[in-house]
């Protein structure tokens, strides 16, 4: 049966995915691709940009590679303007560019804790503010890519949780900002989800069904179960989705009380 996305809208719609180049920005590229969107893909590895936007448009997608560090305002601005100029008024921004370097708090440098937060949070605002000529047209998604670790703090990783926190915050500020004026602001919090950075854990015999064991659905994310989210929240089916929060995360962080030791009523195997 063929696979159709029509129903969302998006066919025809110009869409920017930051962080485009591989893991869970790959495949939001790829579903909007197979959605009939225009998809402009963002990401400082213009390369693994140009090799994904060759396969899109060998199955007949449109697709724009554009070289850009998000943490960088003029490469942002200059990225935005390639995509009106090449396709018009972008309808919808996939903020999901990010980076991790490890480091618990007493030990994290300056120099990690300030690049981190360069990406996974001032990218975002100068994404957003590169791309709020959606604002003319009264309408507009944008869709920023957080964390379950924005909620639950995740030791040892330096600035990420603490970053992800903040688009969380951020997300809800846009929405509370330009809500009024048409563009609508929402944010997806990732639980395990696997891809080329953490496929490497999953070769550990047992560790797959260890993880998988604290997630009520019993099973790690895959990037398209992002990717689906991140669709909804860009198409007008999401039309009065303002300022929210979704979890994706297969029930993880529900499963709080079943980590608790209760002989004989943990489920959690």
């Amino acid at each position: 049966m063929e696979h159709s996305l029509d129903w969302l809208g998006l066919k025809g719609k110009v869409c920017a995915v930051t962080g485009a180049a591989s893991g869970i920005g790959a495949e939001v590229a790829r579903q909007l691709a197979l959605a009939g969107a225009k998809v402009a893909l963002l990401d400082r590895n213009e390369a693994g940009c140009v090799e994904l936007a060759a396969a899109l448009q060998s199955q007949g997608a449109q697709a724009l590679v554009v070289g850009c560090d998000i943490s960088d305002e003029l490469q942002t601005q200059a990225a935005a303007l390639a995509v009106q100029k090449q396709w018009g008024q972008c309808n919808a921004l996939i903020n999901n560019a990010g980076m991790l370097r490890s480091a618990s708090l007493d030990e994290v440098s300056l120099a990690d804790w300030n690049a981190v937060l360069a990406v996974n949070l001032t990218g975002y605002l100068l994404c957003a503010r590169a791309f709020k000529s959606m604002l003319s047209a009264a309408k507009g998604s944008i869709v920023n890519v957080a964390s379950i670790s924005a909620l639950f703090p995740q030791s040892n990783s330096g600035a990420y949780s603490a970053g992800k926190a903040g688009v969380l915050l951020l997300s809800r500020q846009l929405a509370a900002e330009w809500g009024p004026l048409g563009l609508r602001s929402n944010a997806i919090c990732p639980g395990m989800i696997r891809t080329a950075l953490s496929a490497r854990f999953y070769e550990e015999p047992g560790f797959e069904a260890k993880r998988a064991a604290v997630t009520a659905s019993r099973r790690i994310g895959e990037p398209v179960d992002i990717a689906n989210v991140a669709l909804f929240l860009a198409s007008d089916r999401s039309g009065y989705v303002n300022g929210a929060e979704i979890s994706v995360d297969g029930g993880m962080s529900s499963m709080l009380m079943d980590m608790v030791p209760r002989p004989g009523y943990n489920q959690t195997k």
